[in-house]
C-alpha cells in the first residue's frame, strides 16, 4: 500500500483575501508609524518612509479573511503559510494563538480554529535590530537606540524585514493509492 498526499490550493490568501491589510506598532518611539493600511506585502526595508524602512521591533498585520464552505472537505488540514518571513512570527487567527514560527517553512495548522464565513487572522512579526542601528547612524537622524559598540555605518546593507509572503491557504487531504489485482 502507497500513500500519497493531494495538496490542493482552494484559494491563495495574497491581493484580494488578505490585502489590503493593516498594519501597525505597539511602540511607536522606535520611529514607526502607528499604523499603515497595506495593499501588497514588502520588505520594511524597502519603504520610501525612514519610520518603516529603519524599523526594529514587533509589526502587527491583521485582516478578515473569507472562508468559503468549499474549503472544508472532510478530512482536510487546512494551513496558513506566510511565504517569506524575516525574522519571525506569531500568528492568531480567531483569538487562538497558533505558535511562533521561526525557520522556512512559515506555515501554521488552522484546521479546526479557521470556520467557513470571516476569521480574523493577525500575524506578529519580529525582526532584529539591525535596521534600527543602521537608521540611527544617517545624517540628521534622530537617535533612537544607544549602544556602546556601533557596527553599523549609515551605508551598512540594510536587512531583509517583516512578513514579505506571499500568504496563501492550503487544504492538505490524505488518500490512498492502491495496485490493481
Amino acid at each position: 500500500m502507497l500513500e500519497r498526499f493531494n495538496v490542493d490550493q482552494p484559494g491563495a490568501l495574497h491581493a484580494a483575501d488578505v490585502l489590503p491589510c493593516n498594519a501597525n506598532s505597539a511602540d511607536t518611539t522606535r520611529g514607526a508609524p502607528s499604523s499603515v493600511s497595506l495593499d501588497k506585502l514588502f520588505e520594511w526595508n524597502a519603504s520610501s518612509d525612514a519610520g518603516i524602512k529603519y524599523f526594529s521591533g514587533v509589526g502587527t498585520y491583521t485582516n478578515t479573511v473569507e472562508a468559503p464552505l468549499s474549503w472544508f472537505k472532510k478530512s482536510a488540514h487546512l494551513w496558513i503559510d506566510l511565504g517569506d518571513v524575516k525574522n519571525l512570527a506569531e500568528v492568531t487567527l480567531n483569538g487562538e494563538a497558533l505558535g511562533v514560527v521561526w525557520h522556512s517553512p512559515y506555515r501554521v495548522d488552522v484546521t479546526g480554529l479557521m470556520k467557513p464565513g470571516n476569521n480574523q487572522l493577525k500575524v506578529r512579526v519580529v525582526n532584529s535590530w539591525v535596521n534600527r542601528l543602521i537608521g540611527d547612524e544617517q545624517p540628521g537622524a534622530t537617535r533612537i537606540t544607544f549602544a556602546d559598540v556601533k557596527p553599523y555605518k549609515a551605508n551598512s546593507p540594510l536587512h531583509p524585514s517583516g512578513l514579505i509572503g506571499p500568504v496563501k491557504l492550503y487544504s492538505v487531504t490524505q488518500f490512498i493509492a492502491r495496485s490493481l489485482p
